[in-house]
């Protein structure tokens, strides 16, 4: 990894909830980063971010260490090799969730979603499942690099909304592709190149959800030096502003060695 990276994660239960649904992975190690944003009742939701959390890390770690290790599920054509490992990786997280729904009638319906970055020499692969989101703040402009599987997106590309009818759109919180509900999910993969100096920040919709992108930005700009700080800022906004749901945030810096 020609790039260092300072990072710091952390999940907020919210307000409204009862639990917390979400759950986050800093592998340090491995430069991986991943945000799941659980659903499903009797905190079934939870049960299936924690199997992403878990089956990521078992997976990046056995490969890392193992560079011939077998993956689950075939390479596709025209994605380099770490675009394929996020790849299946995801589509192992989700198999299992799946698995583990049909297995036991406790568990069935859960699903969840999935969002992380993965450093990997002069590249990042941004892979995700669902509407949380990956942002990119370079040169104090803030990028979206996720596009979000959710209703109100799909609706925003037949018809032009207003900020008002965007606020109220009545089902903005339906997803229409989530990790775990079938035996397969299709994984949007996007490369970059980093520069030092970018932050990456990695959140679930409790967070984008109560606080704008300008005001997203204005609050990393405020904390580019503090990675825990800019964290937890954007976490107790999203509170203060409401906190209808969970919130999590992982924030990750490139610096020069």
């Amino acid at each position: 990894m020609p790039l260092r990276l300072t990072s710091y994660g952390e999940t907020n239960v919210g307000r409204k909830r009862a639990h917390n649904e979400d759950n986050l992975l800093v592998y340090s190690s491995e430069n991986l980063f991943v945000v799941a944003d659980g659903m499903g009742g009797h905190a079934c939701g939870e049960v299936a971010s924690e199997m992403v959390v878990a089956t990521m890390k078992e997976f990046y770690s056995r490969c890392g260490a193992d560079s011939d290790a077998t993956w689950p599920g075939r390479e596709e054509r025209g994605r380099t090799m770490a675009e394929n490992m996020f790849n299946a990786g995801v589509k192992w997280c989700n198999y299992s969730i799946w698995e583990r729904g049909h297995a036991d009638a406790r568990f069935k319906n859960m699903g969840t979603t999935v969002v992380g970055i993965h450093f990997d020499e002069d590249y990042a692969v941004v892979g995700w499942v669902g509407d949380s989101r990956v942002y990119r703040l370079r040169d104090n402009e803030l990028e979206q690099l996720t596009e979000d599987h959710s209703l109100l997106n799909d609706y925003k590309k037949m018809a032009v909304l207003t900020p008002e009818e965007e606020a109220n759109f009545p089902h903005k919180n339906i997803i229409v592709r989530a990790c775990g509900l079938k035996e397969d999910v299709a994984v949007d993969i996007e490369k970059v190149r980093p520069q030092v100096g970018d932050v990456y920040m990695v959140c679930s919709d409790g967070l984008n959800g109560e606080i704008t992108d300008p005001q997203i930005r204005d609050i990393m700009i405020a904390h580019v030096d503090d990675m825990e700080q800019m964290a937890k800022s954007l976490i107790v906004t999203a509170c203060e502003n409401g906190g209808k749901d969970n919130v999590t945030a992982i924030c990750v810096r490139v610096d020069d060695l």
